[in-house]
């Protein structure tokens, strides 16, 4: 059997830790930041967890990390 290619464009979004945490960037924080709240501002800087329904299907295409 050949070796799976891992999904460049998954592996460059998402972070596997070495505890298999999936980490993604926050979404919406592109534009219009300027009315959010500051708080509301900082939380979107940081790293978020991904659901446990999604991390599968994210293995699949990130196999060796």
């Amino acid at each position: 059997m050949s070796k799976l290619k891992t999904h460049q464009a998954t592996a460059k979004r998402f972070l596997i830790t070495g505890r298999k945490k999936f980490m993604k960037r926050a979404a919406g924080q592109d534009h219009f930041n300027a009315r959010d709240r500051g708080v509301t501002t900082m939380g979107k800087r940081r790293d978020i967890q991904v659901a446990k329904s999604d991390r599968p299907s994210i293995q699949k295409l990130v196999p060796y990390q």
